[in-house]
């Protein structure tokens, strides 16, 4: 055991001294080489520079909305009668313009790497400086919403997969026993991606409930439903932010900085609003169960973070470290069982409401492990396995297969995440509970069989509230490089540039440099602390 500890406190050591050493070199390169470092860093002046990077913002998500907009977009499903605009016609013929092709790519990542620009530097101000306003702050948020509300489902195609299976649900087919090619010639089946065409789902019951709902209030049509399913989303994104503020507060954090960090991340906004994802809605309930266990009203906690576990089980370690902290500190072992029985008892009733409600039992606990099927690089577990597998069969060993190398690195990823976890638990207490939260759920996602971006918004939105030291840089980090894991477009943008003209070569890289290199405004000044940035010569 003391080895194991020496061991520890030595991998320990060396994460401190590398993190430290990459995040000096990350705020040097930014001190040297972009616009930032122009502007001294004077006295704050106060609140009435937000409107900057409300515009910037705007314009950045804006831009993201006109890339994905083009007929022959690669962000977005490029099919009949799926959006209101930017769709083919069912006449259409003729090959795409590579022009247009690499102006969609080119739009969508100059936008991404504006809106990460903005939403970074806001980020440092709010650590810097509390006290902002809130009613300026959901203001701002409204306004960069509208772009994700408006554009097309982007970066994925699961909301036309919620869709198709709210329609299996409206007439009592189950999606935990079938996939949406049951519904046969119906128009719901075209647009789901052909991976989860056969695939039965893996969410909870509420969340199928709420689907057919919204299904049945659309008359049975795809495009009022996924309509129906991004609103439903953004209600849920506006839940995170409420639940956050309310976490804030009782935890003594700034509630401003928080909800910059959560209902404003570039991640939430991109994949919760602009792709559909239910994540949101699972993160909402959550945190705002989170809050009332903070603010001591540990039953009602309990009961939000059970209906978020009914939205997607992820949620259910939020259930365990609610009922590991309920008693405090000094509660023994043994007083922390009659929590855990309430919170059982809490789960299972609303989990039994909301299965009552569905109408299909629980046949989703075992398709939890469905998007196993997913072969990512993204994800370490299932990287390292297919890295082991090639090895493998480079020397020889053909007989054994990506599948089983898969199946131990996977378990191996799990097992490692699940102890993990279990040691945050255990030292919750003094490490902060929220905060060990919201650990546990991002190495669920890091160790898991697969990585999504959104995924990583069930961690991120509760460290926004709670993170300590690194843990900011290391959030920032994540946020800004999440939307770019698996997005699709960069393969062919590099491989439309290689066959183009040279100028628009040229003209391709400049745009993309100039939005990295653009000076921001003076405002930009208040996201570094007077003493780390050398005045201006």
């Amino acid at each position: 055991m003391g080895r194991v500890i020496t061991a520890a406190s030595a991998v320990r050591r060396t994460y401190e001294r590398v993190a430290t050493q990459f995040e000096s070199g990350v705020q040097l390169l930014e001190r040297r080489y972009t616009p930032l470092g122009r502007f001294a860093p004077g006295p704050f002046e106060g609140w009435g520079f937000l409107w900057q990077p409300a515009v910037l913002g705007f314009v950045a998500l804006t831009s993201i909305l006109a890339g994905a907009s083009f007929t022959n977009s690669p962000f977005k499903l490029n099919m009949v009668n799926t959006w209101f605009f930017g769709e083919p016609s069912a006449s259409q013929v003729g090959t795409p313009s590579v022009t247009k092709f690499i102006l969609s790519v080119v739009l969508v990542y100059g936008g991404l790497l504006l809106l990460m620009r903005v939403w970074l530097r806001l980020a440092e101000i709010m650590k810097l400086h509390a006290g902002v306003a809130l009613k300026k702050l959901w203001w701002m948020l409204a306004l960069w919403s509208v772009p994700m509300i408006v554009a097309p489902p982007l970066f994925s195609r699961d909301v036309f997969s919620y869709a198709a299976q709210g329609e299996m649900t409206s007439y009592h087919l189950s999606p935990y026993l079938y996939g949406p090619y049951t519904l046969g010639s119906s128009p719901f089946v075209p647009p789901v991606d052909q991976l989860w065409i056969n695939s039965p789902a893996p969410y909870g019951p509420l969340f199928l409930f709420l689907d057919g709902s919204i299904d049945k209030l659309a008359r049975h049509h795809v495009l009022s439903t996924v309509v129906g399913l991004r609103l439903l989303e953004v209600l849920a994104v506006a839940l995170i932010g409420y639940g956050v503020t309310l976490l804030a507060k009782g935890l003594g954090r700034d509630p401003g900085e928080a909800f910059i960090l959560s209902a404003m991340n570039p991640l939430v906004l991109l994949t919760l609003i602009g792709g559909a994802h239910n994540d949101a809605i699972m993160a909402g309930f959550l945190v705002v169960g989170l809050a009332l266990a903070v603010q001591r009203h540990p039953v009602w906690a309990l009961f939000f973070c059970s209906v978020a576990t009914a939205i997607k089980a992820p949620a259910a370690i939020g259930l365990a470290f609610v009922a590991w902290n309920w008693l405090g500190p000094r509660a023994t072992l043994r007083q922390k069982i009659r929590p855990f029985l309430i919170g059982g008892v809490v789960a299972g009733a609303t989990l039994g409401v909301s299965t009552l409600l569905a109408g299909f039992g629980f046949g989703w606990v075992k398709n939890l492990l469905s998007n196993g099927t997913v072969r990512s690089w993204a994800a370490p577990a299932t990287g390292i396995g297919m890295a082991i597998a090639d090895f493998l069969h480079a020397v020889g060993l053909d007989s054994i297969t990506v599948s089983s190398v898969l199946s131990v690195t996977r378990f191996i990823g799990l097992f490692a995440a699940a102890c993990f976890s279990i040691w945050l638990l255990w030292h919750s207490s003094e490490r902060g509970w929220v905060r060990s939260l919201g650990l546990s759920l991002i190495l669920f996602v890091e160790l898991g069989p697969v990585v999504q971006p959104w995924y990583l918004a069930w961690g991120l939105v509760v460290l926004a509230a709670s993170y300590q030291g690194r843990e900011h840089f290391w959030l920032l980090l994540l946020s800004i490089t999440g939307p770019f894991i698996g997005i699709p477009g960069g393969r062919e943008l590099l491989s439309g540039l290689v066959h183009s003209n040279p100028l628009l070569i040229a003209l391709a890289v400049a745009i993309l440099g100039g939005v990295l290199l653009l000076p921001m405004g003076r405002w930009t000044q208040w996201s570094w602390a007077e003493e780390e940035l050398e005045p201006a010569t």
